[in-house]
């Protein structure tokens, strides 16, 4: 009989995990529920030999984005059709693979426990983020659940959109710069030796980028294996630095501060802000929650420490436009402007939205032109350490044709 291994949720609220002989999962599943407890995960265990089911890898399993944009696209519009929630996650259930397919399993068996989808979603950090949940309770609690998914939707279409848009943009330069670093190092080891055996057998005098190249050669042929564990906790060391709050602190900095993406990284925390607050102000979250909800949205600690002082003027009577104006150095003066608006009009939320849809397609546009900016650059420092290295390996054959003559 096969042995899963599985991760329970009790009626009391604790997880608990284990191993089991069943017939089939189904068994397994069945057996579970019949304590009321409801099923986190269940997966056979393999006997002998190593099983990918035993392997949990960060980039294998788990739910992807576009799966969750699906899944609120759909339940929106089965739940605006008509259709029982129940009955919705019971059809999406039988389209999904993988992961999904049993938490919306047991979404559905907590829901036909009483519970709301809200509070189902909950014991789920990992696949609903807090803004998600959010903003389905809001829908929940205002009779209109099918146009807090379809916010929740858009809203992470939009979001999934945009870090794609910036990695496609980073992609070309950060491909071309890690193949020249691979070749130099291989010319290196490989090439640069053969000719230093030719100068030193003729007894040349070499200039002094030659022998620099020379030397770096011989010290990576020497250390290569020193070399590379170097580099490995060079780059251990930096990410573990930049996880501390301190190294975290001075990468934002730093990021805001970049000639070339500083402008696109205030647009890019502008459209994230405004889009996010929009979405659930609109869905009628409380506009405190809103703000929290939002701050775990952004990234960058400057922008999080914003929302705070946001979070405590709305508490004393102030006003949203007030901070955003009073902090032109990292929101522009148009989401001041439009926030200010919504405030007087009582439409923040359209406001907000229109604000966010401007900078998206500036951040389109600035996108498609990242690579024609940085190319040039690229180019540049492409060549000149082209030319370094054949003006050093050229020098010294040119003395041996005049030595000849």
């Amino acid at each position: 009989m096969p042995i899963f291994k599985y991760k329970i949720l009790t009626p009391a609220g604790s997880s608990k995990e284990g191993t089991v002989d069943a017939k089939d999962k189904f068994s397994l599943y069945h057996s579970i529920k019949q304590d009321g407890s409801t099923v986190i995960y269940a997966e056979e265990v393999k006997k002998g030999g190593l099983s990918l089911n035993n392997i949990k890898l960060p980039f294998l399993g788990g739910v992807k984005m576009h799966e969750k944009i699906v899944f609120a696209k759909n339940m929106s519009k089965m739940i605006d059709a008509g259709l029982p929630m129940t009955r919705a996650l019971t059809i999406m259930e039988k389209e999904s693979k993988g992961d999904l397919k049993s938490i919306l399993n047991n979404l559905n068996d907590s829901l036909s426990k009483g519970n709301t989808l809200s509070d189902a979603m909950k014991n789920y950090p990992d696949v609903f983020s807090t803004l998600f949940v959010s903003m389905v309770r809001a829908g929940e609690e205002s009779g209109n659940l099918s146009l807090a998914l379809q916010n929740v939707s858009l809203q992470m279409e939009k979001s999934y959109q945009l870090n794609k848009k910036i990695r496609g943009a980073l992609m070309y330069p950060t491909i071309i710069l890690i193949l020249m670093v691979a070749i130099g190092i291989l010319m290196m080891i490989y090439m640069v030796p053969t000719l230093t055996s030719t100068f030193t057998g003729l007894g040349l005098k070499l200039p002094l980028s030659t022998r620099l190249i020379i030397g770096t050669s011989n010290f990576l042929v020497s250390y290569f294996l020193f070399v590379l564990a170097g580099l490995i906790v060079l780059i251990a060391g930096l990410v573990f630095a930049f996880r501390t709050a301190r190294g975290q602190r001075f990468l934002d900095y730093f990021i805001l501060h970049v000639p070339v993406i500083k402008e696109m990284v205030k647009q890019i925390n502008s459209a994230r802000t405004t889009r996010t607050l929009s979405s659930l102000v609109t869905s009628g979250v409380d506009i405190v929650v809103a703000i929290d909800v939002t701050k775990d949205v952004l990234q960058n600690s400057y922008y999080k420490e914003v929302l705070d002082e946001i979070k405590v003027v709305i508490q004393k009577g102030g006003s949203v436009s007030s901070v955003f104006s009073s902090h032109s150095n990292l929101y522009p003066t148009f989401v001041s402007e439009m926030a200010s608006v919504g405030e007087e009009t009582g439409k923040i939320g359209d406001m907000l939205l229109s604000a966010a849809m401007f900078y998206e397609e500036e951040i389109d546009q600035k996108t498609k032109d990242l690579s024609s900016v940085i190319e040039p650059f690229l180019m540049i420092f492409i060549g000149l350490a082209v030319g370094f290295f054949a003006i050093s390996i050229i020098s010294p054959i040119y003395s041996i044709g005049d030595s000849i003559q």
